[in-house]
């Protein structure tokens, strides 16, 4: 029989209705309340109040067995206007009952061993006698809940329900329920034992009177249970038809079950033409999908024979130091006896190590060649993958072809050659190779151009600057003269010039030379020359 809802309380009035006789009183009616919801250590007040008007009367609280059987608390007596108490027998409860001045029955400190019937009866002599029953209602909130799972190993190859784990909730009342979750999602696990799965349950009543109770869950696994989250969850009543929850830590399973799927792949280092470069260390990784974690053996194919190369249980081979010769077909075998017979548990894949070789050109470090001469340098290269090449000048691109044509050469043509080979699959994989060509020729010599002065001329004791460019192999040497004489102190190639005042001024030429390879080119540089008028 489901209790009254406590939010819409109700009074219980009951009334003994009296013979009809000459002057009979009113009947007596008691207002209790039929049920008292508390929590576990709240005071509690248990009201009997007779309605209406009585000169005398006698009341009277009882505790009701669940035999039915009555025991007198305490009673009270209407003495003019005063309510008169005695306490007849706590029945061993601490603290003992009260009755307040208004005759209800007090409970300092609500106990599980309290939820009982109390019975309030008032007799009023000629008025008749009433009574009414109070249910009292004990909460108490459970303990954190505490889930114990199997810490073995659960195999998936076993057809029947096995033990997942138990869960407990102490010290409660009433009772709770506790329910099973994975991956958050409820279990409708009957409690007939059956192969699927089912429950267990077990309710201990404790010496204080709480209830405790054990649930054990049994499921037959699958596969897909290796990934799953478990935990139980414990729902208990509060006062006034409000629920409470307490979750318990989330677990999961140890599992066995046999390899399906093998799984076989390059690590890093490696470009994603799938290329290793050679002198690196490379990593091969094999997964099986079993558990426990099987033997993993690696080994590599050689004339259709496997030559074995480790075996472990961590599924890593590293082969330090790669060289062209290990290119070829690599295995791994998962060593899985529970596996099923049609399973795949050998993969196999091919190393590719890419390697570059030194590069050769058809010349030495160094090229000497007339002005005006014609040649042809080859750069030749071994590697796998096929590598480009590309001929450079000063960093400047030249060309994509293994040979560098050269024609009619000038003084312009000299500088550094470069030779690079590259694999665009495989970078930071490349090699250059370089040579100097040196252009042998008579000096050619480029005067600057002396710009005059605003008036037209120069002055003496002007400052000229004259400036002579040129270039040649071997390194030419600059000269200056002046009218087919030498300079006094032969300016460097950049030379600040200051002219004189000779007995005659100098108004033809200023010859500069440059000797090279015994061939002496001259290129004169006029500068006109006014004498500064004398003071009279």
């Amino acid at each position: 029989m489901e209790p009254p809802d406590a939010r819409a309380p109700r009074l219980l009035v009951l009334a003994l209705l009296l013979g009809a006789h000459p002057g009979a009183e009113a009947e007596v009616r008691l207002s209790v309340p039929p049920l008292v919801e508390v929590m576990r250590g709240e005071p509690v007040t248990l009201d009997c109040t007779p309605l209406g008007t009585h000169d005398h009367f006698v009341l009277e609280w009882f505790l009701a067995d669940r035999t039915g059987v009555r025991h007198r608390l305490a009673s009270a007596e209407l003495q003019g206007s005063e309510l008169q108490d005695k306490m007849h027998d706590s029945w061993g409860r601490s603290p003992p009952y009260q009755l307040d001045s208004q005759g209800r029955l007090v409970l300092a400190e609500a106990q599980v061993g309290d939820e009982r019937d109390y019975v309030c009866v008032v007799r009023a002599g000629a008025a008749g006698t009433a009574e009414a029953t109070a249910r009292l209602n004990v909460f108490a909130k459970p303990e954190a809940t505490e889930v114990s799972p199997n810490k073995g190993t659960l195999s998936v190859m076993e057809d029947i329900a096995q033990e997942i784990a138990t869960c407990n909730s102490r010290n409660g009342n009433p009772v709770p329920q506790i329910t099973w979750y994975r991956n958050g999602q409820r279990l409708e696990v009957p409690l007939e034992v059956n192969s699927e799965g089912y429950m267990t349950s077990r309710t201990v009543r404790e010496a204080s009177g709480l209830l405790s109770l054990t649930s054990t869950l049994y499921l037959r696994l699958r596969k897909a249970d290796r990934d799953a989250s478990f935990h139980c969850s414990v729902h208990y009543r509060l006062p006034t038809g409000r629920h409470g929850r307490l979750d318990s830590p989330a677990f999961r399973l140890t599992l066995h079950y046999p390899t399906e799927h093998v799984q076989f792949w390059l690590g890093s280092p490696s470009t994603t033409a799938g290329w290793v470069r050679e002198g690196d260390s490379v990593q091969l990784f094999c997964r099986g999908d079993g558990s426990p974690t099987p033997e993993y053996t690696f080994f590599r194919l050689q004339d259709q024979e496997e030559d074995v190369l480790k075996t472990n249980l961590e599924g890593n081979l590293t082969l330090e130091g790669v060289q062209r010769s290990q290119s070829g077909t690599y295995g791994c075998r998962v060593e899985d006896y529970d596996a099923a017979e049609d399973a795949e548990l050998s993969k196999t894949l091919e190393l590719h190590v890419a390697y570059l070789d030194p590069l050769e050109l058809s010349t030495g470090e160094e090229l000497s060649l007339p002005l005006g001469n014609s040649t042809a340098v080859n750069c030749s290269v071994r590697g796998l993958p096929t590598p480009t090449l590309r001929w450079t000048k000063d960093s400047v691109p030249l060309g994509d072809d293994s040979t560098l044509s050269l024609r009619s050469i000038t003084f312009d043509s000299a500088g550094t050659y470069t030779c690079e080979a590259s694999m665009p699959t495989v970078p930071l994989l490349s090699r250059t190779r370089s040579f100097k060509l040196l252009v042998q020729g008579p000096p050619e010599l480029r005067a600057e151009e002396v710009q005059p002065k605003a008036e037209g001329s120069w002055r003496e004791g002007d400052e000229v600057k004259l400036i002579c460019r040129t270039r040649g192999y071997p390194e030419p040497k600059l000269s200056w003269s002046q009218l087919g004489g030498s300079v006094r102190d032969p300016p460097h190639i950049q030379n600040l010039l200051k002219p004189r005042r000779p007995p005659q001024s100098p108004r033809g030429p200023l010859p500069l030379s440059g000797p090279s390879t015994g061939f002496s080119p001259r290129l004169p540089l006029h500068l006109l020359h006014h004498p500064r008028p004398l003071s009279p």
